[in-house]
């Protein structure tokens, strides 16, 4: 049974796993969670519409590490690598970049939520970050080849509704 959050009303957010919000911000290491989670129309951008999969796992020394996210339902993303692992600022180690690409204020710290973190990869699925792609493939067909990284997009998503239903 689904459970729905009290999100932003430009979210929605369909978590299939959480028995309540507020537990969710207590994860103890080690656990990992896999959930689905709705990208919401209003974006108008290729990603919206999906029910994508993806799992949260938590380091033994959560909240001061980040969690691994990494989506289980096939990706094409210039942020996520083939794998389905999510490259976002706000999941990567606290403390200064060693190439300086980005700042310590963009890294994980230890005030994130399971929300801040899903919104972030909302936002990053709606306007992703061709500058430091993750999937350089996905990065170029973008830049390339637009209409046809927008259909790849959209038989992904298509893909996740007829897995989800």
């Amino acid at each position: 049974m689904a459970n729905y959050l009290n999100w932003p009303s430009q979210h929605t957010l369909v978590c299939s796993w959480i028995p309540q919000a507020p537990a969710l911000l207590r994860r103890k290491a080690h656990e990992t969670y896999q959930f689905s989670f709705h990208v919401p129309r209003t974006f108008r951008k290729c990603s919206e519409g999906g029910m994508f999969k993806a799992r949260l796992t938590f380091p033994k020394d959560y909240p001061y590490k980040p969690p691994v996210m990494k989506f289980v339902s096939e990706m094409w993303h210039p942020n996520i690598y083939k794998d389905g692992k999510v490259c976002i600022s706000i999941l990567h180690p606290a403390g200064d970049d060693p190439n300086a690409y980005e700042m310590a204020s963009e890294r994980w710290l230890p005030v994130h939520t399971v929300e801040s973190i899903l919104n972030s990869v909302i936002s990053l699925l709606a306007s992703p970050n061709t500058e430091s792609p993750a999937n350089v493939d996905a990065a170029k067909q973008m830049r390339e080849e637009p209409d046809n990284f927008k259909r790849r997009v959209r038989r992904t998503v298509d893909k996740t509704l007829d897995e989800a239903f």
